[in-house]
């Protein structure tokens, strides 16, 4: 089976199903329909979802399908209502006692649409509170089907989706680009039950038992005292856990490479982390890792652009999402597993697969494709989904368990703990984006939010004044859950860890050394701007220890960007092989998604311009005209960004139609970009976003008239682009945005 070739069909048959043949256009309009300029006053139906918005599937509080549309829930009547349904003729005046007199208690609807907003919000996640959502469906290529029994892997078995992406230490106000961890959490809808599959886009966590992930966590917050810096780990806290419990060194330094600040979520990995086993229909187990392979590849964003798009536009990861998916780019990961013998050591060439901050490469293990997922709807409401939505790594479905690693152990308790004073109590499973698509019959009654109305009189076991109901699923029932029957381990009650968690630095070496020299210079970069911020000298002389147990060179070149001495390493420096899977250079992936910024000059030469961007969105990319300023240029050109509001960070490759001149809000007190205007003949705004573009990597084409902004900023050399026509310019910068940047453009001091 070319599995390559699987996965290329069912992503174009998902994807076609839902694009049909409707029109490309520029995603962001953010009504099904345009307004009016004036305020609509006649009575009307409220307006559908967009076209790109889903909702949770219309299930019972006990599982049951309604055959109700997925927007049975939103409010569907013409006039406005208290929420018992009594309709209203004024919402904007409380009830006076005349019109200059105090308002009167007696205003039911003030008091209800007031106390309503004082408690619209719920507590924030500790961890993981910023995030965004979409709704997918699930493939399953039917490969799994000889380590594992779960009926969602089956050949062509399609199951609903849901997935939330994250960071770890921000708070829900924070900022998407900043270098952290990020979450993806997919909840899968299954027949046989929710299983969701609670990962990082890190394969290894900081800690290696449960127990520490208060400290690790309080460690990277911000300082208790000043409730600062918010969402980083450029502090002293954060590098004083670090430097003492070595076990966090190697995600650490994932945290420091490029994967520390993704592209995109669509171009992000993700890892189950843990080791789970898994039973097959004949009762055979095996132990394996769950991989999500991004169908566009492992990208990051530059610590330019990272700190750029903080600034100009902190929901940058979400945005790219929602509109990714609004403009048919559907993002698509296909599910794999890396396999290993259920051995009684659970133990792989030597990597006790047990430890969570250990990885088995994947020349060791490749990973086995299974499935594939694409994201094809946004949220229609991001509260009800993306903020609802509870994750348990314990939302198992037969055929997966969980092993005895202590931080999953610790994990399985956790989040159903936290999710109780997240949502009120112990129904949370009842809400609409947690509703199992399976049948529920439970027998937890009451509580706080109870949907289901139970019948019935014996919620227990045995029972007959209910007939017996429910019973027991026996051995000869399908679908039915069992823990995995492993020997578990005998001894006496310690709190201590096997000897094999005590190498800390091998495989973290090993990451340095499979990365190119272009990452190595960014893993350097990041260490010496996060030790930087560190106020505390024994800190980072305490942290640069330990970079000399990773790698001398390493250790060096942090050392000098930190004016202090280069300690020699305390352990042997490991041997390792290095794994190319963990390098992000290298690849050509495809474009879909891709933004495309096309600058335009309105008195010069358009011909080009509606060709080039038909071009862009044939080959599945969104093109943004960039203009002096908005509405339409030459004959009907809509515009979609201006100087100033443009910045390189929001692109992927830039083409330049035209050399514009200095338009009228080209003054430095309206917009500092504008520099020196009244000297130069090009808007120094575009030759800014050039050279942006250019130290960024990103591949620059220009034709006609374009080709002077290229010469003002002195750009020139690899990626680079040069041509007559817009098609033909085009055409070459297509080839080298495969590769996504053109890192051969600066030498490398590593």
């Amino acid at each position: 089976m070319d599995l390559k070739q699987l996965a290329k069909e069912t992503f174009e048959r998902v994807a076609h199903g839902l694009a049909g043949d409707t029109e490309p256009a520029v995603p962001g309009a953010p009504s099904p329909e345009p307004p009016s300029l004036a305020e609509p006053t006649e009575p009307r139906k409220p307006l559908p979802p967009k076209a790109d918005q889903s909702a949770p599937a219309t299930r019972t509080a006990t599982g049951v399908e309604t055959g109700a549309p997925v927007s049975a829930r939103a409010q569907q009547e013409t006039f406005l209502t208290t929420s018992t349904g009594v309709r209203l003729r004024d919402t904007d005046h409380s009830l006076k006692a005349g019109e200059r007199g105090p308002t009167l208690l007696q205003d039911h609807h003030l008091r209800e649409k007031i106390t309503h907003f004082d408690h619209e919000r719920i507590p924030e996640r500790v961890v993981h509170a910023r995030g965004a959502g979409a709704h997918g469906v699930f493939i399953g290529y039917g490969t799994a089907d000889a380590i594992c029994k779960a009926a969602f892997l089956r050949d062509g078995v399609e199951t609903p989706t849901f997935v939330r992406f994250s960071t770890v230490l921000g708070s829900r106000g924070s900022a998407d680009t900043v270098r952290d961890t990020r979450g993806f959490a997919t909840k899968f809808y299954t027949d046989e039950g929710n299983f969701d599959l609670v990962g990082n886009n890190i394969p290894v966590f900081f800690i290696q038992d449960g127990i520490k992930f208060p400290d690790v966590i309080h460690a990277g917050k911000p300082h208790p005292d000043r409730e600062i810096p918010q969402a980083q780990s450029a502090h002293d806290t954060f590098w004083d856990f670090v430097s003492l419990h070595t076990e966090a060194q190697h995600h650490t330094m994932w945290n420091m490479s490029d994967r520390g600040i993704p592209r995109s979520y669509r171009m992000m990995e993700g890892f189950g982390v843990h080791t789970f086993r898994v039973e097959n229909a004949a009762g055979e187990t095996s132990l394996v890792k769950f991989h999500w392979k991004p169908r566009l590849g492992v990208h990051s964003l530059t610590w330019e652009e990272a700190q750029l798009a903080a600034g100009v536009d902190p929901d940058f990861h979400r945005r790219d999402l929602y509109d990714a998916i609004e403009a048919g780019a559907y993002p698509a990961w296909e599910l794999g597993l890396q396999v290993f013998p259920d051995n009684p050591e659970q133990v792989f060439e030597g990597i006790d697969l047990l430890d969570p901050t250990k990885i088995v490469p994947e020349e060791l293990a490749p990973v086995q494709p299974v499935g594939l997922m694409v994201l094809t709807a946004n949220p229609t409401n991001f509260f009800a989904e993306t903020e609802q939505v509870a994750f348990h790594v314990g939302h198992l479905v037969p055929g997966i368990d969980a092993t005895d690693d202590p931080l999953v152990q610790a994990r399985l308790f956790s989040y159903i703990d936290t999710q109780l004073t997240r949502l009120g109590g112990p129904n949370f499973n009842q809400l609409p984006v947690n509703r199992p698509h399976a049948e529920v019959n439970d027998m937890f009654r009451d509580g706080f939010h109870q949907h289901a109305v139970h019948a019935g009189v014996a919620p227990y076991k045995p029972n007959s004044l209910d007939g017996g109901c429910p019973f027991h699923a026996g051995a000869d029932v399908d679908g039915s859950f069992e823990h995995l029957a492993v020997r578990v381990a005998e001894g006496t009650k310690v709190r201590a860890q096997p000897a094999s968690y005590d190498d800390h630095f091998s495989q973290v070496r090993l990451f340095w050394l499979s990365m190119s020299p272009v990452e190595q210079e960014h893993i350097i970069r990041a260490y010496t701007f996060e030790l930087g911020k560190c106020y505390e000298q024994a800190i980072k002389e305490r942290q640069l220890q330990c970079l000399a147990n990773i790698d001398p060179v390493l250790c060096e070149e942090v050392a000098t960007g930190l004016g202090l001495p280069v300690p020699s390493p305390t352990v042997p420096l490991a041997d390792p092989v290095p794994s190319p899977a963990l390098s992000q250079v290298g690849e050509a992936w495809p474009p879909d998604g891709r933004i495309v910024g096309i600058v335009v000059d309105p008195d010069g030469d358009l011909s080009d311009v509606d060709a080039v961007r038909t071009a862009i969105f044939a080959a599945g990319m969104v093109p943004l005209v960039i203009a002096p300023h908005g509405g339409m240029v030459g004959d009907g050109i809509t515009v979609q960004r201006t100087f100033a509001t443009a910045r390189s960070v929001e692109f992927d490759a830039l083409l330049i139609a035209g050399a514009p001149v200095p338009a009228p809000d080209a003054v430095p007190l309206r917009d500092e970009k504008a520099g020196a205007a009244d000297t130069v003949t090009i808007d120094p705004r575009v030759v800014l976003l050039v050279e942006e573009c250019f130290r960024q990597a990103k591949v620059i084409g220009a034709w006609g008239g374009g080709t002077a902004v290229l010469d003002a900023a002195g750009v020139d050399g690899l990626g680079i682009v040069r041509g007559d026509t817009g098609a033909d310019v085009l055409a070459r910068v297509q080839e080298d945005m495969a590769l996504h940047r053109v890192w051969d453009r600066f030498a490398v001091t590593v």
